[in-house]
């Protein structure tokens, strides 16, 4: 191109478009490698917290629940990939047994809770019920209210035992969860991350807003609260998790580590939450 037609070109908004597309490609990279180091620098603060947590014989418990292909398994594995696994579980129960399920509902849960010096990462937790069980019709309406009931009471006395518990739900809208989960379909790599559920995930998409609401309204208290995640971009979303957890876990060195989320992609649950936008719909 000559200088003179190139002079002609962004006049009137056209442009090279091997240099158009040079540009994008130099964006996304500068973007990627400006993710990976907040990413590292992040993880780096983690290890610290791990630090403290030994040190002050600390309970950790992290829940993790949201729509399917929200995110949860790209953010647990972000937060564990650099931690001790000694002192790291994630956990991610699969069907109950008939034996659980003749037993007392969080009986199967308490096994896996935190020991001192321990942080458990929960890929789904006993909001189960209120959210895939109550959609799916997998429990009853008497079940159904005995753990909303329940629940917040189990969760004080996990509080009161000296351990820490947050819970964050990550949320995304109707056509990113479909986009994910068409992805997730085709890509060999995915194939594990396939249920059943995903096949009616966006069917019932409306039955699952109504059950998050209703558990965000049931459960949600003063001491152990629902963090909402907007998780549509899914690596500022895993920034933002680990920056709010940073932010909330408690060790007489929290200094050293203590970030700042953004709170319009992570942010506690208020009533108004329910109308004003920032939930999928």
């Amino acid at each position: 191109m000559t200088d003179w037609s190139a002079d002609l070109a962004k006049t009137f908004g056209q442009g090279d478009p091997e240099a158009d597309a040079d540009a994008t490609a130099d964006k996304k990279a500068d973007k990627k490698k400006g993710y990976k180091q907040e990413l590292l620098d992040l993880q780096i603060k983690l290890v610290i917290l791990q630090k403290h947590l030994i040190e002050h014989d600390l309970q950790v418990l992290v829940i993790f629940e949201g729509r399917d292909a929200a995110g949860k398994d790209g953010v647990i594995k972000r937060i564990t990939q650099h931690l001790s696994p000694r002192e790291t579980r994630v956990v991610a129960l699969g069907k109950p047994s008939d034996r659980e399920q003749a037993s007392w509902y969080f009986q199967r849960h308490v096994a896996h809770l935190p020991a001192e010096q321990e942080m458990v990462l929960m890929n789904r937790s006993w909001y189960n019920r209120a959210g895939v069980e109550r959609v799916m019709g997998f429990c009853n309406e008497l079940e159904y209210q005995a753990f909303l009931r329940g629940v917040v009471p189990f969760e004080h006395n996990l509080v009161r035992a000296g351990i820490q518990v947050l819970k964050y739900y990550l949320d995304i809208s109707r056509d990113e969860q479909a986009e994910r989960l068409e992805d997730r379909r085709v890509n060999p790599l995915k194939q594990w991350k396939i249920s059943p559920i995903d096949a009616v995930a966006l069917e019932k998409f409306d039955a699952y807003s109504a059950a998050r609401d209703a558990m965000f309204v049931g459960t949600h208290n003063e001491l152990t609260p629902w963090t909402i995640v907007r998780t549509d971009d899914k690596k500022t979303a895993r920034l933002n998790i680990i920056r709010d957890m940073l932010a909330r876990i408690e060790s007489p060195e929290r200094h050293e580590y203590a970030e700042v989320p953004d709170r319009s992609v992570v942010f506690e649950f208020a009533e108004e939450c329910l109308t004003d936008g920032r939930l999928a719909r």
